[in-house]
């Protein structure tokens, strides 16, 4: 809900701030007053396209603020946090228009677009009138109407996944295809490329290891040399017998030298077993050292052998391992390439299926709606003395998408017999408001939480005729909120809150007002609607009446 519009340096307006009501709100006032100004005005804070000369003669720029009403559930909250913006009960939208055309917004103080201001007034605020290009007017809304009045979002939801599912299908079976037709190409050199390295069979870090095995090999010749002159030197023959025959000497004397040797001989004792563990070393280096002629060959035929193989490909040694293992993948899935690919148009089959199902239901719940709507509408015509004119809802066969398969348009027939048309391109001006009036009021349940802007929708009637499109705003303003730029002294009367548009002349300077009419000043303007310039009192009396009517209604 709107709930305050201020307006700074704007076209005749200086300075103007409004605040608006649940209900029904009516803007009166001559021609040229300046009503069509507040509806420029709001449309440029909420970001619509509008004539580019807003600045009023003599400012630097020109402001507008507005600020909105939100409730729980309203579809603004989503597109605020979805933007970034802070969420809360109000929001506050204001747009400025500099003298050489910039345009700056703000959305609660922040910086924001154009792209998410116009977003964001989508959900906010309703605009019908002759030129409706942006409401019921334009057939690419049509679809989406019908689903609202058909209640069609559980429908809607159940379509959408469908395609969803399809769509995954047809992509997955697509490029299995396109995958099976690449790996065809290469199929010769995928079998000699995994025949290769299944012979190989490659082992991750293989290479660093015959690397170190093939050094160690090249010098083992010099290295066993020198540690079996080691191990002669440490055997019976050498250092042991050396250390065996002191230990034998100093035993023997020891009997004559009380325990004078006994340190001696301990150390000789520990000297041994250290011995013996350096020859048990040196003995296991000596077999580690032995290795068969042909084994240097066999090592680096391998390590020269993977080396290559990994150059040919393009990658590491180490990662052969990993090579063989997709290649074979791929062979393996080429082979079995035309049973997957079988299973995967089946499930494509299986999603168009269920797609079509859904689709179905979705169009079969929009025909009865259609149905439905097309009968009310002609209840809602005849008071608004249409009743000759046939309103249709033309349900054609579209292109599939999450939305079905369904192409809506709003069609009427003015006369019996006459062809159907668009509803732009066969009403006129006057049967055109009240088209559009009648399809407001029939798809109302849409408009929850949505300022509803009737611009003159009433021109061109009067009388009962003009009553009856009073009481359709009426009835669209319960529980919500409808703003209405009108000269019809009926719909005036119907007004629950009501505030006139004047156009006052000062030191050569127009400047436009918006007053809020006392229940007095209510009389007089509608007396002034009804009779002009000149008010009498036969037109107060008749304006009394009129707001005796809605008292009593």
């Amino acid at each position: 809900m709107l709930l305050s519009l201020d307006i700074r340096d704007v076209l005749i307006i200086d300075r103007l701030e409004l605040r608006f009501q649940p209900g029904l709100n009516v803007l009166t006032g001559e021609t040229g007053a300046g009503k069509s100004i507040l509806l420029d005005a709001l449309g440029f804070v909420l970001g619509w396209r509008g004539r580019a000369d807003l600045v009023r003669q003599g400012a630097d720029q020109g402001e507008v603020v507005a600020e909105f009403a939100l409730f729980p559930d309203h579809p603004a909250r989503a597109i605020l946090a979805e933007a970034g913006f802070a969420v809360e009960d109000t929001v506050l939208l204001r747009r400025i228009n500099s003298r050489d055309g910039r345009k700056t917004a703000w959305i609660n103080d922040r910086r924001a677009s154009g792209e998410v201001l116009r977003a964001l007034s989508e959900t906010l605020v309703e605009l019908h009138g002759q030129q409706d290009d942006r409401g019921l007017l334009n057939p690419r809304g049509h679809r989406s109407l019908l689903d609202v009045y058909a209640a069609a979002e559980t429908a809607l939801s159940e379509c959408r996944a469908a395609w969803t599912a399809l769509r995954r299908a047809r992509i997955a079976h697509t490029e299995e295809i396109t995958r099976l037709k690449e790996m065809t190409a290469e199929e010769d050199f995928l079998r000699h490329a995994v025949a290769e390295l299944d012979a190989l069979a490659p082992e991750a870090g293989e290479e660093a290891r015959l690397d170190s095995q093939r050094r160690h090999m090249q010098a083992a010749g010099k290295l066993r040399a020198d540690v079996a002159r080691a191990q002669a030197a440490l055997s019976e023959e050498g250092a042991e017998r050396l250390l065996m025959d002191a230990m034998r000497w100093l035993e023997g004397a020891a009997e004559g030298l009380d325990s004078q040797l006994d340190a001696p001989i301990e150390a000789l004792t520990r000297a041994l077993d250290a011995l013996g563990d350096a020859q048990q070393g040196v003995d296991a280096a000596v077999d580690a050292l032995h290795f068969h002629p042909g084994d240097l060959e066999t090592v680096e035929e391998r390590l020269f052998t993977l080396r290559g193989l990994a150059r040919k490909h393009g990658c590491l040694p180490d990662d052969l391992a990993s090579l063989s293992a997709d290649l074979s993948a791929r062979l393996n899935r080429l082979d079995n390439g035309a049973r997957e690919i079988a299973a995967l148009a089946q499930a494509e089959a299986a999603a168009q299926t269920t797609y079509t199902q859904k689709a179905a239901a979705l169009s079969a719940l929009r025909r009865t709606a259609a149905g439905q709507l097309d009968s009310e509408m002609a209840r809602e015509l005849a008071p608004l003395k249409l009743e000759r004119a046939v309103f249709q809802t033309a349900i054609t066969a579209g292109e599939p998408g999450p939305d079905g398969c369904d192409s809506v348009s709003f069609e009427i027939a003015t006369n019996p017999g006459a062809p159907s048309g668009p509803l732009s391109r066969i009403a006129s001006g006057g049967e055109l408001s009240r088209f559009l009036l009648a399809l407001k009021v029939c798809l109302a349940r849409g408009s929850a939480g949505v300022t509803m802007i009737f611009d003159e929708i009433d021109r061109g009637v009067g009388g009962a005729t003009a009553d009856a499109v009073g009481r359709r705003l009426l009835a669209l303003a319960d529980g919500a909120q409808v703003l209405v730029v009108t000269h019809s002294p009926q719909v005036a009367a119907l007004g629950q809150h009501h505030w006139r548009v004047e156009k006052r002349v000062s030191a050569d300077i127009t400047v436009s007002r918006v007053v809020p009419l006392s229940a007095d000043a209510r009389i007089e303007e509608i007396a002034r609607m009804i009779s002009g310039d000149t008010i009498t009192d036969t037109a107060r009396a008749a304006a009394q009446d009129l707001l005796g009517l809605r008292a009593a209604g």
